[in-house]
């Protein structure tokens, strides 16, 4: 009885009162806003050579690979070292790959080959940095205030998907590799906050390499349904709802815009994920989590099969601004379940699991739109995937009923 109101006090503690926190929120703002310029620029700029969405679909297919080959790797590097040194490498080895198209674009030996070639490197180095992230914020903030730091820290992300998009998309005016060099720019920059935070400790794993120690972060999630079917639930639905690889096709030739608008759309999820993060940080979500979450995956699909069928720019603004909104609440859950039922010594194995499930709903959900798209057209593959989207919420609830049932994020 005596605990309860210091822990009501930390719950509600500003979070600017956790400094190391605050660097890690805005190194991550930093190198996220440049993630998605760098996307922006690449996207376009594979379109525009090679004029194939079988070629944008392998764009993201090249940058899921790493991440599912190096997964026991990762998950284990990062149990062992200072998580805070491998998030800052990883921003380092993106800034070289950015700054090595700047000049490759100004030099004109830029092709199709030269983009899919440093997509893998940023695959690599993406494998490393999601789980390596994942796993360094709980250690800068209490337990009670972790699920409002998950959702102020996804804002910063989304505030930089807006931004960045949209900046990309001008800066692309100047030409590739003006937008190249700002994304080299700012990965230094985010490198070196990330360098600047004090007090990551190397965690205290100890037990041997082998192939059970490998395998630890698949076990645990598959011995919790829970964490198993949010995580399977986000890559299954935006695996086949995703439509951010056919971006260039609907901004070129449905919307009939340029890069700019091509920008402003990628921007588009992010401005409504923004918006619901910010008001997750002000009132978390604290009953019927799982339901929530269930409502908001729903959500998604219906508003990916808007955007699929508009040809209304406006309309497609705003289908893609619901959809981002209703994602960020099954984000905010998800992070929070697999980090409040995560213990520390595991974090980053289950980190590196949970980030190769984020990769295929992603770079594998890029591929896949690529590839219907190659079959059906863009229309036929947004509408196919955003039905499936639906049908996924519909098996997933009844196929993990403690995840529909869970009623608060961190358990009494």
């Amino acid at each position: 009885m005596t605990a309860e109101p210091p822990q009501a006090t930390a719950a509600d503690a500003p979070l600017r009162t956790f400094p190391s926190f605050m660097r890690m929120w805005w190194g991550r703002l930093a190198g996220t806003m440049a993630a998605q310029m760098l996307m922006v620029a690449l996207g376009w700029q594979m379109y525009d050579t090679t004029g194939s969405a079988w070629d944008l679909g392998l764009v993201g297919l090249a940058q899921f690979l790493p991440a599912l080959l190096l997964t026991l790797v990762v998950g284990t590097v990062i149990d062992r070292s200072n998580r805070g040194h491998v998030l800052a490498a990883c921003l380092a080895l993106q800034a070289l790959v950015a700054g090595v198209l700047a000049v490759g674009t100004l030099g004109g030996w830029v092709g199709r080959e030269a983009i899919l070639g440093v997509s893998v490197l940023l695959g690599v180095a993406r494998a490393f940095q999601q789980p390596a992230q994942q796993a360094v914020v709980p250690s800068l903030v209490p337990a009670a205030v972790l699920p409002r730091a998950l959702a102020f820290s996804s804002g910063a992300m989304q505030a930089a998907i807006i931004a960045g998009p949209a900046l990309g998309g001008f800066v692309y005016v100047a030409g590739a590799a003006a937008v190249y060099g700002t994304c080299t720019a700012l990965f230094v920059l985010g490198a070196a906050l990330v360098l600047s935070i004090r007090g990551l400790r190397r965690p205290p794993l100890r037990e041997p390499v082998n192939l059970a120690t490998l395998l630890a972060g698949f076990r645990f999630i598959a011995q919790r349904p829970v964490i198993l079917g949010a995580i399977s639930l986000d890559l299954f639905a935006v695996l086949l709802g995703g439509a951010t690889a056919l971006l260039p096709i609907y901004a070129r030739d449905i919307l009939h815009t340029g890069p700019w608008g091509l920008g402003l759309l990628r921007g588009a999820p992010a401005g409504g994920a923004l918006l619901v993060s910010l008001l997750l940080t002000r009132w978390p979500l604290r009953h019927r989590v799982g339901r929530r979450m269930f409502a908001a995956v729903a959500v998604y699909g219906v508003a990916t099969f808007v955007f699929g069928v508009s040809t209304h720019f406006g309309l497609s603004f705003a289908a893609l601004m619901v959809a981002g909104a209703a994602d960020m609440v099954s984000v905010v859950v998800r992070q929070s379940l697999v980090q409040l039922d995560t213990p520390d010594e595991m974090r980053g194995r289950v980190a590196a699991v949970n980030s190769v499930f984020i990769g295929a709903s992603n770079q594998l959900g890029e591929f896949e739109s690529g590839a219907t798209a190659a079959w059906l057209g863009p229309v036929g593959s947004v509408v196919l995937g955003s039905v499936g989207t639906l049908a996924v919420v519909a098996v997933w609830m009844r196929l993990f009923p403690a995840l529909r049932e869970r009623q608060q994020l961190v358990q009494g």
